[in-house]
């Protein structure tokens, strides 16, 4: 709900006054309702405070604990409140008016260190231990709030985000290259592999599932969250899953409601948006509050030009599923004039880094423009719902039944799936056993592999020897995971930190400049839990992939979505049409791109010269998903970001 600063002087010298107001003073181009700070000798904390949720409306943060001696600046909203109250026995008369950050405190107090394991919400705090002289923080397990410091023997410094750290007088602006490195070398949206880094060598960051210690010149890292299958959850029918994935579900979405604003919500055509809206719409309308929904629509002159089971524009599906829920408010939007060459100035300002997802960018922003003039506190996302809530693969699962010889299964499940998708139910065993046994691929390959472009320098690579670094986390040259066993990219995905970082970076920025929270329940640690704990055959079952939150959404969302398995929505599909207005332009700054000496240091100039020499010739919507464009987006905005960094 928060930016948060502070500084710690561990030579035991006095902080200067003016560099803490130096830190928050980087915080004032964003909306705030107070602004608080407080100092001791060596210590000094700050908070420019957004008021989300009702116990946060004139709370005290930074708070001090005068008796305990305690301190905390704190951005965070904690979802399990009721059974932190009932573990720290605070007092009924207490609960309702008690600020997140006062909670956390208590938590610290009974817990110390270890207090972040208790912890369900999205946080990053900071507190100030004056008896143990200890300064101790935490990010939430996937990093949903950023948390940035600089470090050197005589001084700690953290902030929310990095400009106002460069601020300090004691601060450098210098390029972290191996960050860069990583950056260029990985094909996927991710960043870096290396979760503390950032594109400043002097400013790292918390990484999320860890939490930080300041002792003396001491400074701990301990990751307190780690996420595995574990132990099987065993029930005894479908209905008890069902039943067991409603109450977590439900739980998650009603915690992430709270706000004494307007509640919103993404909403696309598909499943995992679906649900959180039909799970969100219920809870609120035992209160008669109504749910703003804003859904994403290609401008009126697009043509779509993508195959049939693809969806640009999802409209059908998304006002069946606003018309079957009810209490919905429902908002379209197009974003005419809006494209994502246009945006990358105001993005890196905003990111403080380059970033990979421009096809979405543009109209990401602009949900949060538009969400800020409908008075919403809390927008709601299903964003992490492909990895827990929706998880299933029919053709994966098939795979394993194979593997397993479980014969006569897998051709009744072949069975149901050919009457629902449509096909000869065995017209599929040859894709099925290309997935069960990739060699297959490799002795009788059906088409060249796709791969995506590597755009880094190679001497560049080779001096930062970063293709050895990506190999410690399974990465090949290819950029991304030799293995496409999605069995194992899951539980990499929750194994690995760093595949968090990009994302949420995204989504505390907008949340800060919009004085609003993106809050996602398909993200609540306790959904994730639930659903790594589910067995695999509750997810693909009678021909139905994703098959849990079909059956729990009975009667919640309409069939026409509850049981699509024909069509699948693509927002982004439209952004080179939304470019292509500007080609001249964009080919004219490539080209300076090419030839300039500082960034070609860092980029393969022959592959961006015959990538470059396909853009001369022009443009058309349908090359969208062409590799040769995507790599000419990404390297503009680095190009532009390292004009910013100089």
């Amino acid at each position: 709900m928060s930016a948060i600063a502070g500084i710690f002087h561990l030579n035991q010298e006095p902080v200067n006054t003016e560099h803490g107001h130096q830190l928050m003073r980087g915080f004032e181009k964003y909306p705030s309702d107070d602004v608080q700070t407080l100092q001791q000798e060596k210590v000094f904390l700050g908070c420019h405070a957004q008021w989300i949720t009702p116990e946060s409306v004139g709370e005290r943060n930074p708070y001090y604990d005068s008796e305990r001696q305690l301190a905390i600046t704190a951005d965070a909203i904690i979802d399990n409140r009721d059974e932190l109250f009932q573990f720290l026995q605070v007092e009924h008369s207490r609960r309702k008016e008690m600020p997140d950050c006062e909670l956390i405190l208590l938590a610290y107090l009974k817990w110390g260190v270890d207090s972040p394991k208790y912890l369900v919400g999205d946080f990053a705090f900071m507190i100030w231990d004056e008896r143990n002289q200890r300064l101790f923080g935490a990010r939430d397990f996937s990093g949903s709030r950023t948390l940035y410091f600089f470090r050197s023997r005589e001084r700690f410094a953290f902030c929310t985000i990095i400009e106002p750290l460069l601020l300090l007088p004691y601060v450098k602006r210098e390029l972290n290259e191996q960050w860069l490195a990583e950056y260029l070398a990985i094909s996927s949206v991710v960043d870096a592999v290396d979760a503390s880094s950032t594109p400043n060598k002097h400013i790292e960051q918390v990484p999320p599932s860890h939490s930080i210690s300041v002792v003396g010149d001491q400074i701990t890292f301990t990751r307190y969250c780690t996420l595995t299958s574990g132990k099987q959850l065993k029930l005894s029918s479908n209905e008890e899953y069902v039943e067991a994935f409603q109450e977590v579900f439900q739980k998650a979405v009603t915690a992430r409601l709270r706000t004494y604003r307007n509640v919103g919500a993404h909403l696309s055509g598909g499943l995992d948006s679906g649900s959180v809206v039909s799970f969100a719409a219920k809870a609120l309308s035992e209160g008669n509050k109504q749910l703003h929904t804003f859904s994403y629509i290609p401008p009126a002159d697009f043509k779509d030009y993508t195959p049939r089971h693809l969806m640009p524009d999802e409209r059908p599906f998304i006002q069946s599923t606003v018309q079957h829920v009810g209490g919905i408010r429902d908002h379209y939007l197009a974003f005419e004039g809006s494209n994502s060459y246009s945006e990358i100035d105001d993005y890196l300002e905003m990111m403080e880094m380059p970033y990979k997802y421009f096809e979405n960018s543009f109209w990401l922003k602009g949900m949060f423009e538009k969400a800020q003039t409908e008075g919403i506190g809390v927008l709601l996302s299903g964003a992490r719902g492909n990895l827990s809530i929706s998880w299933g693969s029919a053709l994966e699962h098939y795979a394993l039944l194979l593997k397993k010889m479980k014969w006569i299964h897998l051709v009744q499940e072949l069975h149901h799936y050919s009457n629902t998708v449509g096909g000869p139910r065995l017209r599929r065993l040859p894709l099925v056993a290309r997935v069960a046994f990739p060699f297959i691929d490799r002795l009788f390959p059906s088409g060249k592999p796709y791969t995506f472009p590597r755009i880094i320098n190679e001497e560049f690579a080779q001096r930062t020897n970063v293709f050895k670094r990506l190999s410690e986390y399974g990465i090949d040259h290819t950029g991304w995971f030799s293995t496409s066993n999605i069995y194992e990219l899951r539980r990499r995905h929750f194994a690995d930190v760093f595949h968090w970082n990009a994302t949420n970076t995204l989504t505390t920025k907008l949340s800060l400049r919009y004085a609003l929270w993106q809050r996602d329940p398909t993200n609540d640690l306790r959904v994730i839990r639930f659903c790594l704990s589910v067995p695999e055959e509750q997810y693909v079952q009678n021909g139905l992939d994703r098959a849990l939150i079909r059956r729990s959404t009975e009667k919640l969302l309409p069939d026409k979505v509850r049981l699509n398995q024909h069509y699948r929505g693509v927002q982004g599909a439209d952004w080179l049409h939304r470019v292509i207005p500007y080609w001249d332009t964009f080919v004219d700054e490539l080209r300076k791109l090419s030839a300039d000496q500082t960034i070609l240091k860092f980029l393969d100039g022959k592959v961006i010269q015959a990538a470059l020499l396909k853009a001369e010739g022009g443009a058309r919507p349908e090359d969208a998903t062409d590799p040769d464009y995507k790599i000419l987006m990404r390297s503009l905005i680095l190009y532009r970001y390292m004009k910013k960094f100089a």
